[in-house]
């Protein structure tokens, strides 16, 4: 797999989030996919994406940085969003919010298989 390759299907798959197609998030992510060190597979992965959403209805992945060098991809993700309640334990309750997230994936045929990642608590809280 070559970098533009990769950068391609990390581009698809953002499309997928964005547009709400769980259906579709089996064509990213392994069955046997590991986030921040823990096995959730395919199925735990789809859920917390849908339980971000529930809470963030407004939520969009946007890149602000993406570097590849398969079989891992660095992406640094914004957000401009507007969480219905509480949010990484932060009572938000409404208020609209910007924060980065940092986030390294492994790839295998073309699958993301592990992810590792931090949001900018931080820069929440500056904002309550």
């Amino acid at each position: 797999m070559v970098e533009q390759d990769l950068s391609l299907i990390y581009r698809n798959y953002l499309d997928c989030l964005n547009r709400r197609d769980w259906a579709s998030l089996g064509q990213f992510v392994a069955d046997d996919a590991i986030h921040n060190g823990r096995l959730i597979g395919l199925a735990g992965y789809r859920a917390m994406l849908e339980q971000d959403v529930r809470e963030i209805p407004d939520l969009r992945f946007d890149i602000e940085l993406l570097v590849a060098q398969p079989p891992y991809l660095a992406s640094r993700l914004r957000f401009d969003c507007t969480p219905s309640q509480t949010f990484l334990g932060l009572h938000v309750g409404g208020k609209r919010i910007s924060f980065r997230e940092n986030v390294f994936y492994a790839f295998r045929g073309g699958k993301i298989v592990q992810v590792w990642s931090v949001i900018d608590k931080a820069m929440i809280e500056t904002q309550l």
